[in-house]
């Protein structure tokens, strides 16, 4: 048998980066800006020049993988994962990540949820859910269209029976909500995988700042619903969202076929999202800290100092952690590849230091 390729290191495959605008007319027009990275077969490879990514004005980031517009992969019917942000957040919060899938053969979308972004913060709370499971409902039907499209660059490449989300914190939460229903949206029969990332489950009722609103949860009977292997990941250092959170959908998943739940011992909330590559070229810049607040990155601060400071744990295991998980996660549960069962056994989790592993 093939050897399988180590899920904490680059794949076999070039990573391609594209972005595009849907429009669901379906909803009053509304917009999403999208990301897309995606496998380059090596014929096609290319290293240069590597994608950047804007953030503000003339600053970017610049990728250690990708590159824009390479041709996909030719390979028909590949997976399709989509990523969803947290609450306010940016549709590159996670790159390495994605990044990550593509280059091991799964194309990755990750819209910026508009009224619920770092560029356009204007929903409560509970419009923000609302709007969130349908937001990725649309783009699967996007993406499901430009796979029907002969002149589009995804033609026949996306398979309609290998959909998987991922999400962190809010994002995690939309991932939950693909497959158990959430804020009124009924769970979505495409997606046959989730990853949700430090997401809430419940917790004591709050109000949300600008409307009063309650806060949306899941119910027992939501996750009961839920019915496709699923992988929850977290940070046993987590005070802004408990880890007892996985630990209750641990147990309340009661109908999916594998649950998984992986303590990331040391990690914190802000660790699962690109805040020290962001800070670090800040500071590369010349743009100290306390200057962020003077160009619109305040919010910046408290998570760049809890995940990338002189005592937080180091954010470079957490990030080949992660990957490490959800390449395994997906490779298995929505390619089918059963050489993956071993890095998702306890035998292989106890020679790593800073992982609990937990499978049901």
């Amino acid at each position: 048998m093939e050897h399988a390729a180590a899920p904490d290191a680059p794949g076999p495959f070039g990573v391609g980066h594209s972005s595009f605008t849907a429009i669901d007319a379906r909803r009053d027009n509304r917009t999403l800006e999208v990301e897309v990275w995606y496998p380059v077969d090596p014929d096609d490879r290319r290293n240069s020049p590597l994608t950047t990514y804007p953030l503000a004005g003339p600053i970017g980031m610049k990728s250690n993988m990708a590159v824009d517009d390479l041709p996909v992969s030719a390979r028909p019917n590949q997976s399709l994962v989509v990523f969803s942000h947290g609450l306010g957040g940016i549709s590159i919060q996670s790159v390495k990540l994605t990044e990550a899938l593509a280059s091991h053969g799964f194309i990755v979308i990750s819209p910026e949820h508009t009224g619920n972004a770092q560029s356009s913060n204007t929903q409560t709370f509970n419009e923000a859910a609302t709007s969130r499971v349908p937001d990725v409902s649309f783009l699967i039907d996007a993406m499901l269209e430009r796979s029907r499209d002969r002149d589009d660059m995804f033609y026949n490449r996306i398979a309609e029976k290998k959909i998987g989300v991922m999400g962190h914190s809010f994002g995690g939460m939309t991932a939950l909500g693909m497959a158990a229903g959430w804020a009124g949206a009924t769970p979505d029969p495409r997606v046959k995988a989730i990853v949700p990332i430090s997401a809430v489950i419940r917790r004591e009722l709050q109000k949300d700042d600008r409307s009063g609103e309650a806060y949306a949860g899941f119910s027992p009977q939501q996750l009961a619903n839920i019915t496709v292997p699923t992988m929850l990941v977290g940070g046993t250092n987590d005070t802004d969202v408990l880890m007892e959170n996985n630990g209750i959908a641990f147990s309340e998943i009661a109908n999916a076929p594998r649950v998984y739940q992986v303590n990331i011992v040391g990690a914190n909330h802000n660790h699962f999202a690109g805040v020290c590559d962001i800070g670090n070229l800040l500071i590369g810049l010349g743009i100290r800290p306390d200057r962020w607040p003077d160009i619109g990155a305040a919010e910046l601060l408290e998570p760049y100092t809890s995940a990338c400071g002189p005592d937080a744990f180091p954010i470079e295991k957490v990030s080949r952690l992660l990957n490490l998980y959800a390449v395994a996660f997906f490779r298995r549960h929505l390619q089918d590849d059963a050489r993956y069962d071993a890095y998702l056994s306890r035998q292989y989790t106890d020679g790593e230091a800073d992982v609990e592993l937990f499978v049901k």
